[in-house]
């Protein structure tokens, strides 16, 4: 089944186009190598992002210094910095600011129809 337009976009909004928000919180479950957050991704929030975005969205997390690379067995695991910890809470915050408005008038505009 497809989405109306309205609600696959704001479906992509929320998910591909914020990607950092995912890698960030997967990578405070598990601090692990590149591809394998995209799975954690997968695993936890129920959307595939593409490899090559990914990539990017991890570079420009680690030159932002939201989340660190240390090297262990030879490979580049990555893990959150507390700036990418508080960007990240910073970033929930604000999306739950949101949701509980639109709740607030979606609820009040039902009671006066």
């Amino acid at each position: 089944m497809r989405l109306p337009k309205p609600l696959y976009r704001l479906k992509s909004k929320l998910t591909i186009e914020n990607l950092w928000v995912y890698v960030v919180a997967s990578l405070m479950v598990k601090p692990t190598y590149a591809y394998n957050v995209k799975k954690l991704i997968n695993e936890l929030f129920g959307f595939n992002p593409t490899t090559i975005t990914l990539y990017s969205v991890v570079y420009r997390l680690k030159r932002s210094g939201l989340i660190r690379e240390e090297i262990s067995s030879g490979e580049k695991i990555y893990r959150p910095t507390e700036e990418g910890i508080k960007e990240l809470k910073d970033a929930i915050a604000f999306m739950d600011e949101l949701v509980n408005r639109l709740k607030k008038v979606t609820s009040s505009e039902a009671k006066q129809a």
